[in-house]
C-alpha cells in the first residue's frame, strides 16, 4: 500500500514497507494503537525503555523540571540536573571515571570518544590516528560511527568518505559453543599482529563490549574483554567502550565494564540513559584523558557540543532512570531467570542455531538456506504472527532477539515466548 503519509521513515526500504501502526498510548511494557490494540513492546522501542512507558516516577520528574528550566547554553553555564547526573552517572559506575561529556545520542557519544582519544595523543606532541575495530561493529549512522563500524548494506554509498580502521574479529559464542576458546585466541592474536604491524600509530580500540547490537546481537565473554584490556593497556591504547545498548542493566548488571571487571579509558551511554524518555547521552572518561587537555594552550582544547547538550529536562528523566535502577535492580535477574528457562526448550527447535543470553537479551538465528545477515528475511514471519498475537520484535534479518522493558510482567513474557516456541514448531 502506498504511503502517502509526508515522513520518511528510518531504517525502512520505503517502497515495500507495509503501512505503519499508529501508536496513540504506552503504559508499562504496552503500547496501544489508535483501535486500541495492545503491543507488548518487546525490543523497548529500539533498546531505549527501561523502567515502562509513561512511568509515573520519570514522568513526574520531567514536570517538576520544565517549571522550573527547560533549557540553557551549557558553555559558561551549568545547571543542578546536570550536576546530580554526572554525579550519579560517576557513582554508579563505581567511580572508574571522574569525567562526564554531554551530547544527544549515540553515534555523537562515540564521536566524542573517538575524537577525545585521538585528540589525547595529538595533545601531548605524540599523533596517533589509527583506529582499532571489531568486525561486525555498529556505532551508529555519522560518519565518525559509521566509519568505526562494519562496511555492508547500511553505509556502502559513503564508504569512500570513511576513515581507515583496523578490523579484527569478534569472538561471538553461544550456548554449548565448543569453539569459544579458539575463536577468542584468534582474536587476541589478530589484535597482537596488528599492533605489531602499526604500534605507534594506534590511538584506539573501541567494541561494543559482550554483546554486539545491530550487527546480530552477538555476544563474547567477560573473559575475552580481561585479555582485550591487558593487550591493550601493554601497548598504551586507549579503550572504547560503546555501552549505548549494553548500558543500564542490558547484560544483566549497571554497565558490561563492571560486569566484566575492567576498566576502558571511555564509556558511551544513550538510550537507556533517560528510560527511554527524552534524547541524551554522555561519555565518561578519566582524570588521565582530562588532564592532557587542561592546558594555558587553547588549540589543547576539545571543540565539539550540540545545541541541545545537557538539556535539563533529559537530565531529569535520567536522575530518576537511574533511581528506579537503583531500587528495581532485582527486576534484570527476574528477566535473566525467566529467559534462561527457555533456553532448554529452544535447543528442542531443529530450525534454529546459536542460542544466546546476556542479562535481559536472549538471542538465536534462524536457519535458511541464505545468507545470514541483516538482509536474510527470516524473521519476517515471526515477526507478522506476533504482532498479529500482540507481541513486537524487529528481528535483524534472521537473528531474533528479545530485550524488553524491566517492568515487563513474568506472565506476559511467558505467553509470548509459548507462542514463539508454537511457531518455530510448526514452521
Amino acid at each position: 500500500m502506498k504511503n502517502d503519509l509526508p515522513i520518511w521513515y528510518p531504517f525502512t526500504p520505503i517502497k515495500q514497507a507495509p503501512l505503519p501502526i499508529k501508536i496513540e498510548k504506552g503504559k508499562g511494557a504496552f503500547l496501544y494503537d489508535t483501535n486500541g490494540k495492545a503491543y507488548l513492546d518487546a525490543i523497548s522501542s529500539w533498546w531505549v525503555n527501561t523502567w515502562g512507558h509513561t512511568n509515573p516516577e520519570i514522568t513526574r520528574a520531567i514536570k517538576d523540571q520544565l517549571d522550573k528550566l527547560e533549557h540553557v547554553i551549557f558553555a559558561g553555564f551549568t545547571h543542578e540536573p546536570a550536576e546530580v547526573l554526572a554525579t550519579s552517572l560517576l557513582d554508579i559506575s563505581e567511580h572508574k571515571f571522574s569525567k562526564v561529556f554531554f551530547s544527544d545520542n549515540g553515534s555523537t557519544a562515540v564521536e566524542v570518544a573517538l575524537k577525545m582519544a585521538v585528540q589525547w595523543h595529538y595533545n601531548q606532541g605524540k599523533p596517533k590516528n589509527k583506529i582499532i575495530a571489531f568486525e561486525g561493529a555498529y556505532h551508529g549512522d555519522t560518519f565518525g560511527a559509521m566509519s568505526a563500524g562494519a562496511r555492508g548494506g547500511f553505509n556502502q554509498p559513503f564508504e569512500s568518505m570513511f576513515f581507515d580502521v583496523l578490523p579484527i574479529p569478534y569472538p561471538a559464542t553461544w550456548e554449548d559453543d565448543d569453539s569459544k576458546l579458539f575463536k577468542e585466541k584468534s582474536s587476541i592474536d589478530a589484535l597482537k599482529k596488528v599492533i605489531a604491524t602499526h604500534k605507534n600509530e594506534i590511538a584506539c580500540l573501541i567494541i561494543e563490549p559482550l554483546i554486539q547490537g545491530a550487527g546480530g546481537m552477538k555476544m563474547c565473554r567477560t573473559e575475552f574483554l580481561k585479555e582485550l584490556e591487558v593487550v591493550c593497556k601493554e601497548n598504551q591504547i586507549l579503550v572504547i567502550y560503546d555501552e549505548v545498548m549494553t548500558g543500564f542493566g542490558r547484560t544483566g548488571e549497571r554497565f558490561a565494564h563492571i560486569k566484566a571487571s575492567t576498566n576502558p579509558d571511555f564509556v558511551c551511554l544513550s538510550k537507556g540513559l533517560t528510560g527511554g524518555f527524552m534524547p541524551l547521552s554522555v561519555t565518561l572518561t578519566t582524570d588521565k584523558i582530562f588532564q592532557a587537555y587542561y592546558d594555558d594552550d587553547k588549540m589543547k582544547t576539545l571543540y565539539h557540543g550540540h545545541s541541545y547538550t545537557a538539556n535539563p529536562l533529559s537530565c531529569a528523566a535520567a536522575i530518576e532512570s537511574i533511581n528506579q535502577l537503583r531500587i528495581h535492580h532485582k527486576e534484570l535477574i527476574r528477566i535473566q531467570a525467566l529467559f534462561s528457562s527457555y533456553l532448554p526448550l529452544l535447543k528442542t527447535v531443529k530450525r534454529i542455531k546459536n542460542i544466546r543470553l546476556c542479562g535481559t537479551v536472549l538471542a538465536f538465528d534462524i536457519q535458511t538456506n541464505n545468507k545470514d545477515g541483516y538482509f536474510n528475511d527470516a524473521g519476517k514471519r515471526l515477526t507478522e504472527h506476533l504482532l498479529n498475537r500482540g507481541f513486537i520484535i524487529r528481528p535483524l534479518g534472521n537473528t531474533v532477539y528479545f530485550m524488553p522493558p524491566y517492568v515487563t510482567l513474568s506472565i506476559n513474557l511467558n505467553e509470548m515466548m509459548e507462542e514463539v516456541l508454537i511457531f518455530l514448531h510448526k514452521s
